[in-house]
């Protein structure tokens, strides 16, 4: 058995929980890699390790020294250092890395940026392996470029060169434990860069499926993956199983316990997610398949994110034109637009987008060729929509669960703007005007859950 273990920065917030992870690590021998994020907030009103070191970037991207900034990062590496009683040299190295990084050309500030926000998860690892170490037990520091976590050169976007693998493979040949840092990698010339933001499960997902272990346990500050945001229902029901694909379904729409870009190369080699609760080691969590076995429902989730905006168009005979889809979808191409979602009748067909990159600019743009190249004779924006999604593999085998989804929000008096259901008819999505996101979300749980 051989698993890799990711902590959240809530599990490495201070030296206290950093001595609970280790204990969870040393708990079970098969726990051979440990993935680290940056030391997250110890309380509701501190601020992360990655936020300071935001600001420690920007403070000298815009020509400041950025003193107090930088000794906000060092004090708050120096008090988990004390606390865990560790040699005063580890900080010394702690202090050479942040003034090297910062001595960096930053002219290039998505460079520079990357490379400044990297150092929370990197010097995060040096100083659990050095716990580790100081306790007596085998673990060591790798460096990802060491290791080979080579990325494309995207800074604050990075993917994985397929070439990362086989030499990350090697860590299982390393006695003990493995102490990783997350959300960073090196490009092919050496540059630091990122993932996006949270992308530290995406690095435990990469080395999950490198190393073909045979769990990738996700360990976090929640029980277990709830069947609806706990913000929003007191006490939501907890999900024992999940398919990767329900999961992604759920983390596009706005769930937050994992990255929604970390399932791919798990899924890839078919590796079982373990999300799993640091401050309760003994909860099963969920785990996250390629097939379930178990169903008690027959929707496992629903969630709802707002941000969305649609392009609606129409033209008499759309239908007749060969290619008309394809046209529309070039001219989002040549803007750099992706799309969501793309519902459609015989005469019309709505373009569903994030609101942050279909910006006025680019709306002016679109539309005004639409009208000019493709003859559209009538387009408007919604710029105020949110999507509210509800998720189950079993809806695919029961009859009637969007007419009961729609009936429940018709009853509610949330009218539906756009209605989709993908091909694999594990999902369906309606659209909502944004004020009514939280409530179209509250009112489906009631259907579905509390009956």
């Amino acid at each position: 058995m051989y698993k890799v273990c990711k902590f959240g920065g809530s599990s490495l917030a201070n030296a206290e929980q950093i001595r609970k992870v280790c204990d969870i690590m040393l708990s079970d021998p098969s726990r051979r890699v440990m993935v680290v994020s940056a030391p997250g907030k110890r309380t509701r009103e501190d601020t992360k390790v990655t936020d300071l070191l935001i600001a420690l970037a920007n403070a000298r991207i815009s020509g400041y020294d950025g003193a107090a900034e930088l000794q906000d990062v060092l004090d708050r590496f120096g008090s988990i250092a004390a606390e865990l009683e560790l040699d005063a040299a580890i900080m010394a190295d702690i202090s050479l890395d942040m003034n090297t990084r910062l001595c960096q050309d930053c002219s290039n500030s998505l460079r520079f940026m990357d490379s400044i926000k990297a150092a929370g998860e990197d010097n995060c690892a040096r100083l659990v392996a050095g716990y580790l170490k100081s306790i007596g037990r085998t673990a060591s520091y790798v460096d990802p470029r060491v290791a080979g976590m080579f990325l494309t050169e995207e800074y604050g976007n990075a993917q994985v060169l397929p070439e990362a693998y086989p030499l990350l493979a090697r860590l299982r040949q390393n006695p003990g434990i493995s102490v990783f840092p997350g959300f960073f990698g090196y490009s092919k010339s050496g540059q630091v860069v990122t993932f996006s933001r949270g992308g530290s499960d995406i690095t435990g997902s990469i080395l999950a499926a490198a190393t073909e272990a045979q769990t990738y346990e996700n360990w976090t500050d929640v029980d277990s993956v709830y069947s609806v945001n706990p913000a929003l229902i007191s006490n939501p029901h907890p999900i024992m199983e999940i398919t990767y694909d329900e999961m992604r379904e759920l983390a596009y729409a706005g769930f937050t316990v994992l990255h929604e870009e970390a399932l791919l190369p798990a899924y890839r080699k078919g590796i079982p997610v373990n999300i799993r609760n640091t401050n309760n080691p003994t909860a099963r969590g969920t785990m996250i398949v390629r097939n379930r076995v178990n169903f008690d429902g027959v929707v496992t989730g629903i969630a709802g994110a707002k941000g969305f905006c649609s392009l609606n168009m129409s033209k008499y005979l759309m239908n007749r034109e060969v290619g008309f889809a394809l046209k529309v979808l070039q001219i989002l191409a040549d803007e750099q637009i992706s799309f969501e979602h793309m519902p459609s009748g015989i005469d019309s067909l709505s373009i569903i987008m994030r609101k942050d990159y279909f910006t006025p600019d680019k709306e002016k743009i679109i539309t005004g060729r639409l009208v000019a190249e493709l003859g559209i004779e009538k387009v408007s924006v919604n710029r105020n929509l949110a999507i509210v999604i509800i998720v189950g593999e079993a809806m695919a085998r029961t009859v009637g669960v969007t007419a009961r989804a729609a009936n429940a929000l018709s009853k509610a008096g949330v009218n539906l703007e756009i209605i989709n259901q993908g091909s694999s008819e594990i999902s369906v999505m309606f659209g909502v005007r944004e004020e009514y996101c939280n409530y179209a979300v509250k009112e489906l749980y009631k259907e579905f859950f509390q009956r």
